[in-house]
């Protein structure tokens, strides 16, 4: 037998090696090369090979079909999806281990099952009869829906063509191997191989699959980023595990929208879709506490208000704690700072807790002016009144910047009952009829001076 030779590729751009180095040349990463076999000798290195070659055509004579789609039975899942599942379409599906993936992907599985489309479910990392009990705990019983612990991926392709199923689950991307290649299954090699394979089944034979892929430390897909540019979907779970609360994440979406979330709620029976977050969000909202504040955030298409408490406590030790939960820390360290250098606030001999109740994550900037006000609140031990909610941008110079879709925000506002609304100045032209007490501020020290009693 001839030694196969090995290559070092890195698992950020792709670009391989013959030796390892601690840095790439090529996009400036650190410790991102990983040993693979090398196929660039080989002749055929695909399974599932298209049965013609494509040819180049006319931009104008390409004939374009409307893409069909599938309902999978769960609003706010089509929702995320475009309207429904594209035929033939590739998505991966990531998220902490326990999280509910499995949970999720079994409960649309038979959704599915039962419009008489045929859904092939490999559970690689259990048994069928592992996976079969907790379909009976789920209430799943469908004849459409089979089930099969295989971890071959040869052994797979050859149910796959057997069986021509509408939709295949694949349980996980990181437990699937091809015998041909020498590392172990989950490495670099296996997930990209495997996963390159099945991208071709997809789309050569109009299959709809769904990997579920796990996730690393930083809370990134495990594996080459390559893996989320195969896919046509991303689909990422986030959410504390000590809550019920599940929040599904759309990062990558070619057939839709992106950075749309939908709601999940956790029970005995499985994952339970909620249409309304922001009652689930404030429901055990305490009013008249200090450093509270509700902010009108929006994910994708969709306003969601959430409440941002802050805690400010004087430090034990020469340097003061900042901790924030739900947003940036470097975020919250410079709206400190323009606290301290705006305002007066003497704020180097404190520490400062932030969170998002909820476990909701928030990266936009309209929430700036709320952790502001929360912040201040909590250091002046003083309430912001219960029924107002604040949104807005702040510069280094302390002044309100205007915010995107201030009308949906508003409208959602005023639909959960709230009667007041503090804003950007910028922002107050143009607005429709609101049932809200609507009032424009310019600077930060004003908002303070008017919201906190």
């Amino acid at each position: 037998m001839t030694k196969q030779k090995t290559v070092w590729a890195c698992s950020e751009c792709g670009h391989s090696q013959p030796k390892w180095s601690g840095q790439c040349k090529e996009c400036n990463q650190w410790n991102t090369f990983h040993e693979e076999q090398d196929f660039s000798h080989e002749k055929s290195r695909f399974l599932a090979q298209p049965l013609t070659a494509a040819k180049p055509q006319r931009v104008d004579e390409v004939v374009i079909e409307e893409n069909i789609r599938v309902k999978t039975g769960m609003k706010e899942m089509d929702r995320l999806l475009g309207n429904g599942i594209v035929q033939g379409c590739f998505t991966l599906v990531g998220g902490d281990p326990g999280i509910g993936k499995s949970t999720l992907l079994l409960q649309i599985s038979h959704l599915i099952a039962k419009q008489g489309l045929l859904v092939l479910y490999v559970c690689g990392e259990e048994s069928t009869a592992q996976t079969s009990l907790r379909a009976r705990r789920l209430g799943i019983s469908s004849e459409n829906l089979l089930l099969l612990s295989e971890t071959n991926y040869s052994h797979i392709k050859r149910h796959i063509d057997e069986l021509s199923p509408d939709f295949v689950i694949i349980d996980s991307i990181q437990i699937i191997y091809k015998s041909e290649i020498t590392s172990a299954p989950g490495s670099v090699t296996q997930v990209r191989e495997t996963a390159t394979e099945l991208m071709h089944l997809a789309k050569g034979r109009a299959i709809s699959i769904f990997l579920i892929g796990h996730v690393t430390k930083s809370g990134e897909i495990a594996g080459p980023r390559v893996l989320e540019h195969l896919v046509d979907t991303v689909l990422y779970f986030e959410g504390d595990l000590q809550h019920n609360f599940r929040l599904l994440r759309v990062v990558k979406n070619r057939f839709g929208s992106t950075d749309e979330i939908a709601v999940f709620q956790m029970g005995e029976g499985g994952l339970k879709e909620v249409e309304n977050p922001s009652q689930i969000f404030l429901e055990e909202r305490m009013k008249g506490n200090p450093g509270s504040v509700i902010i009108p955030t929006v994910e994708g298409s969709r306003p969601i208000l959430v409440e941002v408490q802050a805690l400010v406590t004087n430090t034990a030790y020469s340097t003061p704690t900042r901790r924030s939960i739900g947003l940036d820390s470097n975020r919250l360290g410079l709206l400190l700072a323009v606290m301290e250098k705006k305002i007066g606030y003497q704020l180097h001999n404190k520490d400062v807790f932030v969170s998002v109740a909820g476990g909701l994550k928030i990266v936009e900037p309209a929430i700036d002016l709320g952790v502001i006000l929360a912040v201040s609140s909590s250091l002046m031990n003083r309430m912001i009144d219960p029924e107002t909610v604040v949104l807005g941008e702040v510069g280094l110079g302390g002044e309100i910047r205007s915010v995107s879709r201030i009308e949906g925000r508003l409208k959602e506002a005023a639909h959960m009952g709230f009667k007041k609304a503090l804003i950007p100045k910028k922002n107050l032209g143009g607005l429709t009829e609101i049932p809200l007490e609507i009032i424009g501020m310019e600077r930060v020290e004003d908002a303070i001076h008017a919201t906190i009693s």
